[in-house]
């Protein structure tokens, strides 16, 4: 049984003062994989992720494991992402797995206890959930990792352009999905708010979004919680972009970066000082120091 955690919120906010506010990814996909001189199998994947974990452990704020290029090696996969989790749990590194999970009733809470339940066989520090199924649908997984330290990362606005068609929609009383996403966070981030801390209940604001924050109303300063920011880097986000995205709450922002990162493989020691010179350009961003 693994013991309950302080607050994820206040748990990250000292690692993003330390290191810098990124979250390093291990995305084991082909291209990448194959970019390092390994094979695309288990055995080649394997020798991708822990050489990431290596290079990662106590270097970097939070790091991010894309659950589905592990899972694609069915239950070896699985055992490999629990390995990474461990491992980075043993090194004092977050953990935020990339699930992107939702859904209703006794499902969702499933879904809650596999990836943050005191019994869970390898608990995240954080997981992602889709709340497109409405946000009240997430309220076990959320419940749960108040309960337990841990946090969630809900999608609000994706930087994938199909996103808009359901995010940027309105309902009868004018406000957008997106908007009313960030409104539930900020409910379930109230407490840690008034007590001037970082909330548990982050969201997925992609840094190429544009003008979408203002444009739909949406109040990321009150949503207090961590802000998971993929945009920098391969996808072509400038620091202008996460000013004025951003703006208001720099300090809430982590920004995920992946294939920038990861392309610096396979040597540990040059992936380590790449996560550093991102995390750093990404700390001057968003302080201006």
């Amino acid at each position: 049984m693994t013991s309950v955690e302080a607050p994820f919120g206040t748990r990250l906010r000292p690692a993003m003062d330390r290191h810098g506010p990124l979250c390093a990814g291990i995305d084991p996909h082909r291209e990448l994989v194959e970019s390092w001189g390994l094979t695309y199998d288990y055995s080649g994947v394997e020798r991708f992720a822990l050489t990431c974990v290596e290079a990662f452990a106590g270097s970097v704020a939070a790091v991010k494991p894309q659950s589905a290029f592990f899972e694609v090696f069915g239950s070896r996969g699985v055992a490999l992402l629990e390995r990474v989790t461990d491992e980075l749990r043993a090194a004092g590194t977050l953990s935020v797995l990339d699930v992107k999970r939702g859904d209703i009733g006794t499902t969702v809470d499933a879904y809650a206890q596999a990836f943050l339940g005191t019994d869970a066989p390898a608990p995240a520090d954080a997981i992602t959930l889709s709340p497109y199924l409405g946000y009240g649908s997430l309220r076990p997984a959320i419940d749960l990792a108040h309960q337990t330290g841990r946090g969630v990362f809900v999608l609000a606005l994706t930087s994938n352009p199909e996103g808009a068609s359901v995010q940027h929609a309105r309902g009868e009383d004018g406000r957008s999905v997106a908007a009313t996403i960030a409104d539930g966070a900020a409910e379930d981030n109230a407490d840690a708010l008034a007590a001037g801390e970082l909330g548990s209940v982050g969201l997925v604001v992609g840094a190429t979004v544009g003008s979408a924050v203002a444009d739909l109303g949406i109040d990321l300063p009150r949503s207090a919680g961590p802000l998971l920011a993929p945009g920098l880097g391969a996808q072509g986000a400038t620091a202008d972009d996460v000013r004025r995205v951003f703006a208001g709450a720099l300090d809430q922002v982590l920004a995920s970066s992946s294939r920038d990162v990861l392309r610096a493989g396979p040597d540990t020691a040059a992936l380590r000082r790449r996560a550093h010179e991102v995390a750093a350009q990404v700390r001057e961003v968003v302080t201006g120091a």
